[in-house]
């Protein structure tokens, strides 16, 4: 779906795809759950959750032909996400214009978020 702003909400279960243009938003559910991690003494690995790359890719995907997308989210995979599109979809990566900290709000108050971000960076560039 095409549209100007897209605001993607993510965490390392599900992606909530928010559409300004429209109200066909999309939620994306990954596969495989992820428990919640703590690194114990004397174990192999960081503790983190391991990247899941198909759902990054899913997600990528579905804002193909946005003009501009902010990623949110409460943890670490926001900037998964980005590092994502950067290695895999450079041409979507371009299109990234922020990724913020939010905790996990409802649709409503992403889009009122992002609403607020999207007026900002339109000010800055005199549009």
């Amino acid at each position: 779906m095409s549209a100007n702003h897209v605001v993607i909400w993510v965490d390392h279960r599900e992606a909530h795809i928010l559409y300004f243009d429209s109200s066909l938003n999309q939620m994306i559910k990954t596969d495989g759950a992820h428990p919640h991690l703590h690194h114990k003494a004397n174990e192999i690995g960081s503790g983190n959750a391991p990247e899941e790359h198909a759902f990054f890719h899913q997600v990528i995907s579905a804002v193909k032909d946005a003009h501009e997308i902010l990623i949110v989210g409460p943890g670490s995979a926001k900037n998964e996400l980005q590092k994502h599109a950067v290695a895999h979809d450079p041409a979507i990566a371009k299109k990234i214009v922020g990724v913020e900290t939010v905790d996990h709000p409802t649709d409503g108050q992403a889009l009122n978020f992002a609403k607020q971000f999207f007026y900002k960076v339109d000010q800055l560039r005199g549009i």
